[in-house]
């Protein structure tokens, strides 16, 4: 069954769903590296720790960052 959702400001549908859909298995296909990435579910920042049971629903909401490292 598809899975859509509202990612960085856009309708993605992931067909099929990871099952279980949790924000680990989905972060792990929208993201190029997942260690890399901080995660909002909802509007609330998610706990890397949390993520595999945070489920993840029809029309809920994704911002997904990823972390880069630099500076002078």
């Amino acid at each position: 069954m598809p899975l859509t959702l509202m990612v960085n400001g856009e309708t993605r549908v992931l067909d099929p769903a990871p099952e279980p859909a949790s924000l680990a298995a989905v972060v792990a296909l929208l993201a190029n590296n997942p260690q890399l990435v901080v995660a909002e579910h909802n509007g609330v920042i998610a706990a890397r720790s949390r993520w595999d049971s945070i489920v993840v629903k029809d029309d809920d909401t994704l911002e997904i960052v990823t972390i880069v490292g630099g500076g002078s």
